[in-house]
Formats: C-alpha cells, structure tokens, sequence
C-alpha cells in the first residue's frame, strides 16, 4: 500500500509539473499575442509621426518580446543594494587602477574635452567605467526589442515609447545604423549608454569623419558626453556631495530618500546647526546649499550632503546610489 501511495504521488507530481509548464506556455503565447496587436498600432502611430515605412521594415524585421528585459527590469542593483554595498562595487581599486590607465593613455583627448565643455575629464572617466567598464560592456541586447518590450509594458510606457519613437527618427535620418543596434536591456546605447533621445539631442561628431559613433569613437563618445553634461548645467570646479554624520535627530521632512525630488535645501551653516558634521571630522570648505539624502532611508544610513552637480548625475540616471558612486570614483580616479 505504501508502495502504491508513493508511486500515486510521483505521478501526481509528474503531471503537476506538466500543467505548469503548460500554463506558464500559454500565458507567453497570450504575451506575445497581445504584444503582436500593439505592435501593429505602434506602427500605425510611427507613421502618423512621420517614419517611413521603409524604416519601420528594415528595423522592425525581427523585433520580439523579450520577457527577460521585463525581469531586469524589476531587478535593478539601485533597488536591492545597499549604498555602500553598490558604491564600493563600482569604485573598487581594481576600477580606479583601469581609470588612471586610460585617462593616462588618453591624455590629449580628455584635456582637449574638458577644455571645450568644462567639464572635469575624471567625472567623464568615472561615467564611462561605471556605465560599460570603460567600453568592456556596452550590451549585447537587441535594442528595438528591448524598447519595444518595456514600451508594451505598462510600468513606464510613455517614457519607452517616446524613446522607440525617437530612435526611429534617428534611423530615418541615417544617424544611427539599425543593423549595429546592441545595447542594454533598457535600450541605451554606445559607450556612455545614451538613450535615444539623448543621442538626438546631445551627441556629436567630434572626429569630423560625418558619422556619429558611440560604440566606436572614443573621442565621439567622450566629447557626447561632455556636451551632455555641460548642456544640463554642470559647474566645473564645484563639490558633488560630502558624506557626512547626522549628530542630532534631524526632522523627517529635511531627509530626502527619493531621486524624483531633491528639496530642503540649506547653507552648509544651517546644516551645522542642525547637527550636520563632516564623516572624517575636519571643517567643511564652503556655504554653498546643499540637500541632505539617505539613500537606504533608514536613520543609521550612510547619509550625504549633495549640491547642484550631484543633481546633475541624476538626470543622467536617476539612482541616488548611481550618483554616488559616480563622484566617489571620479574622485579617487583624480591623479
């Protein structure tokens, strides 16, 4: 009997196995159903925005539905790791060593930017080694899907969709090749990881060959950058943020833990009164205003002072940690 009820059970199992698998099967199918349906009228939309139809052929031809961008998605390091955790990930000595070498390399180059577009050649060394290490890692996702995929996902639709519309632009105009389109999973592109509409409004041909390359060009990708950055209000020469210790119980309300609305912003004076002091004891060097944050939202936290150009890393990518260790790296980078 024993034996019989252990036999019964295997089969149970077998078969429950089965079911599932089966499920999971049809719930895909009905994915890419429903994702063939909007597709069609993404496209009926691109062309009453003016991409031809010849674009939308040419680059369209093996788009799918990647459920794997969706799972990346919802599992971003900025998300899960804790400050220091992530900072000391992407600033560790290994990465500071590789760029030293190659701002050494590269001297000329990144002399020759920073004195164009004011804009600290190490803070550009510090994006390029965070975003792809140094180049190593530029993506090897199909673009297209990948904006097509969380543009039909519904938890930044807007966003995405404008993205893959742009792109399109981009290709209609013969500024990007459809056929070198490999990135990240969110759809960014090239060295610094440009979005779409970065890449439209931002990047530039520094070498005067005619073609703006990002993946290719170091001094397209570098100058790009630079121009970015200067564009959205980068202040050479000012602070990023300075760790600090919170001696007093500070008001909630003057805590920010969120990238989408940095506020409360008060003279370093104030912050003093308020309890504020710098993390390695000595006296801070200026009065500027600045916002106190808490990345991991919990008293005991590591917590920061950040200015104008901290917020100015977030617009590159909103993560409060990201920020972070961007500064951190540029400033250990520093020869």
């Amino acid at each position: 009997m024993r034996l019989f009820v252990t036999y019964l059970n295997k089969i149970l199992l077998f078969f429950s196995i089965i079911i599932a698998f089966l499920f999971n099967n049809f719930i895909l199918a009905s994915a890419e159903e429903s994702f063939d349906s909007w597709l069609k009228d993404f496209k009926k939309k691109a062309i009453s925005k003016g991409i031809s139809e010849e674009t939308l052929k040419k680059t369209f031809v093996d788009v799918k539905y990647l459920e794997q961008v969706i799972k990346y998605d919802r599992k971003q390091p900025e998300f899960f790791e804790d400050t220091l955790t992530y900072v000391g990930k992407r600033s560790n000595q290994s990465r500071v060593n590789k760029g030293r070498k190659l701002l050494k390399s590269n001297i000329l180059l990144f002399n020759d930017v920073e004195k164009n577009f004011d804009v600290e050649k190490e803070i550009l060394i510090a994006l390029w080694g965070i975003e792809t290490n140094f180049g190593k890692h530029v993506g090897k996702m199909d673009i297209v899907s990948s904006l097509a995929t969380l543009s039909y996902d519904k938890r930044r639709r807007d966003f995405f969709s404008s993205q893959l519309l742009t792109l399109l632009k981009l290709i209609d105009k013969n500024l990007i090749d459809p056929s070198d389109l490999y990135g990240s999973w969110a759809g960014a592109y090239g060295n610094f990881q440009f979005m779409p509409s970065t890449i439209m409004n931002y990047a530039i041909d520094y070498d005067g060959n005619g073609n703006i390359e990002l993946k290719n060009s170091l001094k397209d990708s570098v100058a790009s950058a630079s121009n970015y950055i200067n564009k959205i209000g980068w202040k050479k020469d000012t602070p990023c943020f300075y760790r600090v210790t919170l001696n007093k119980k500070i008001n909630k309300k003057f805590i920010n833990t969120s990238a989408r609305n940095i506020k409360n912003k008060l003279p370093i004076s104030k912050w003093v009164e308020k309890g504020v002091v710098n993390f390695d004891g000595s006296e801070f060097r200026n009065n500027l205003k600045a916002a106190l944050i808490l990345p991991d939202g919990k008293d005991e936290s590591p917590a920061y002072l950040v200015f104008d150009n901290y917020e100015k890393i977030l617009k590159w990518n909103r993560s409060l940690r990201f920020a972070i260790s961007v500064c951190t790296l540029a400033k250990k980078i520093k020869l």
